[in-house]
């Protein structure tokens, strides 16, 4: 998730209950290596749990040379992004354009897996698009290549983030390797985590976009698969992590970019919580901590005083 899983939304997630919470994607590009963005994006000072640095690129000695570098500086866990979908990443054919060249893939999964000594995982999607779903070739490839295990996106390249996940390509693959599988996709509920994981029998599942705007939803999730009655955040609890993760992205970024970071999460919490899009575009105009602070705390009564 480019731009979303940095070091403060990581902690967030964790705070409620993820069991793994990885990295934005790191180019594997030596230029881009100490550039203050590529850094940012691996920055794990104070994080708490398993560090997973996700990896791009296309060729395999630079993927090895990022994978070594990141060891080097705290990731417990390499991650290989084969699933991005962008254009802009396609173009270059990395993400799930690899999937398209099966021997690449094996030899940057190779090359990558033997140049560190830490764990190295993938991440795919079911293939190129409906015609060519390959996951279970490539899921027999990273098993070979020592890969310690596989998130599947339930959707080919092609599909981008339309229509609806499947899981019948995740469940094949579950079937007929024996290195750990992660479903991904569409996976926003109770029921949609308990369906996913007893149809397709994976060993865990991955949270995307579902957590935009409700990181909590990670506790609801733990709760229910545990045969628990979750209790919904009270508006004060939700209130309280929206200032709290506001100010870790204001530290971690300095005023103006952690103000114009944070109006994204404001509008995912926003649209979770139902408050009209015109208090959002309102805290889109503020440009410094003190204005967004109090537009947001307006924002917040005008909300309980007229709710939807």
């Amino acid at each position: 998730m480019a731009g979303i899983t940095d070091r403060p939304f990581r902690n967030l997630c964790r705070d409620y209950g993820a069991g793994l919470a990885v990295s934005e994607m790191v180019s594997s590009n030596p230029a881009l290596r100490k550039h203050k963005k590529t850094l940012l994006k691996a920055d794990h000072q104070g994080e708490n749990g398993l560090r997973s640095v996700q990896i791009l690129g296309t060729n395999p000695s630079l993927m090895a040379e990022a994978a070594r570098f990141n060891q080097q500086r705290g990731a417990d866990i390499i991650d290989i992004n084969m699933g991005c979908p962008a254009k802009k990443v396609c173009a270059v054919a990395a993400g799930s354009a690899l999937l398209k060249n099966e021997s690449l893939v094996a030899s940057i999964l190779e090359t990558v897996v033997n140049a560190v000594d830490i764990p190295v995982t993938l991440k795919i999607r079911t293939g190129w698009d409906l015609e060519n779903r390959n996951a279970l070739k490539i899921a027999q490839l990273a098993e070979n290549s020592g890969i310690a295990a596989l998130t599947i996106h339930g959707r080919t390249r092609a599909c981008k983030f339309n229509g609806n996940a499947e899981y019948e390509t995740i469940k094949k693959v579950k079937q007929a390797v024996n290195i750990p599988i992660i479903a991904n996709g569409d996976i926003n509920s109770p029921e949609k985590a308990a369906f996913v994981l007893n149809y397709t029998g994976v060993d865990a599942i991955m949270i995307g976009r579902s957590a935009q705007g409700q990181p909590w939803i990670f506790e609801q999730l733990q709760q229910a698969l545990a045969g628990k009655d979750y209790l919904p955040l009270s508006f004060t609890q939700i209130k309280q992590t929206i200032f709290n993760h506001l100010e870790q992205l204001y530290h971690f970024y300095g005023e103006t970019s952690g103000v114009r970071i944070a109006r994204k999460h404001i509008g995912w919490y926003f649209k979770h919580l139902g408050i009209a899009h015109e208090q959002t575009h309102k805290l889109y105009q503020a440009t410094t901590v003190k204005q967004q602070t109090i537009l947001l705390k307006f924002s917040f009564d005008s909300f309980l005083n007229d709710p939807p």
